[in-house]
């Protein structure tokens, strides 16, 4: 099942972990390609009864500048509770692991990577404690990739850059550049990429667009991805919808009874894909004394 664009921004870096080299570069920021990389548990939960997750967390080996930590954030709207969060990863993690430590923001609209560009300061006027500045990809930064050439040699880069251009006029432009460049390329290698872009693009207009070049340009591959891509569009634009209404009235209906809704609690909700599992939390929702309850059994 095709899920969010909060999972595409950054799940590719799951996929593809030198990818970040290639990424800082664009950015203008000098950080030396991996040698390899690690995945690392995303529960950065202390012993305690708060729970965060960072989205995408990676151990970065580099050849001469030792290791460092890549926390990967999907961020699709500016949300002030942020400003509390990341400074938190990013003590925890150096903490936790004893390395440095950077934080990758990745958007889709240019007044979020704004919002998230700003440096977090903690402290007072006269001396501060802790300054925290995030890196930022966005459509403000990420490069328009409409030469096959160029597509076919960064895969990687070209599939973030199309997720970041979501809502660019030009769109159709760089998916069909991207299409085309999966023309010659192995079905292994070309899966992952139509799969992170169909999630990237999510119930945006471009989404059928891809589906349609998907079906034509990558008409020889067979994959169940593929396949679910080409024939199943149309209906899962539906679902899609059916789930994303019926999440903003589970959370409007504890929102008006005056019930606070935790960060986990509200990504779980709008994550969910399942409009039969967000109608039962619906029904939950109306007489549920914490916004947990609504999970209840599960």
């Amino acid at each position: 099942m095709v899920r969010s664009p909060h999972e595409a921004m950054h799940r590719i870096f799951q996929e593809y972990p030198g990818l970040f080299s290639r990424v800082s570069e664009v950015l203008g920021v000098d950080i030396p390609p991996p040698t390899s990389a690690t995945t690392l548990p995303t529960d950065l939960t202390e012993a305690r009864p708060v729970e965060r997750r960072v989205d995408t967390l990676l151990r970065i080996e580099t050849e001469h500048d030792g290791p460092f930590v890549l926390a990967i954030e999907a961020q699709g709207k500016k949300d002030p509770r942020k400003t509390a969060s990341w400074p938190y990863y990013v003590s925890y993690l150096h903490n936790r692991y004893g390395l440095p430590v950077l934080l990758l923001v990745v958007c889709q609209d240019r007044a979020t990577a704004e919002w998230a560009a700003r440096p977090i300061r903690i402290g007072l006027r006269q001396w501060q404690t802790l300054a925290l500045n995030p890196l930022v990809a966005g459509p403000h930064n990420m490069p328009v990739i409409t030469d096959v050439a160029e597509a076919r040699k960064d895969l990687a880069l070209a599939t973030l850059a199309a997720i970041t251009h979501a809502d660019n006029p030009d769109v159709g432009a760089i998916l069909k550049t991207l299409s085309v460049a999966l023309r010659d390329t192995p079905e292994a290698i070309a899966d992952p990429v139509i799969e992170l872009t169909a999630q990237g693009l999510g119930n945006r207009p471009a989404a059928q667009h891809w589906r349609n070049l998907v079906a034509v340009d990558t008409s020889f591959y067979k994959s169940f991805m593929s396949e679910e891509i080409r024939d199943e569009g149309r209906a899962q634009g539906r679902a899609q919808g059916r789930a994303q209404g019926r999440a903003e009235d589970i959370l409007l209906v504890l929102e008006q009874r005056g019930i606070a809704v935790p960060d986990r609690v509200r990504e779980r909700i709008t994550d969910c894909g399942d409009p039969e599992t967000l109608r039962q939390w619906l029904m939950r929702a109306v007489t549920a004394a914490s916004a947990e309850e609504i999970f209840a059994g599960e």
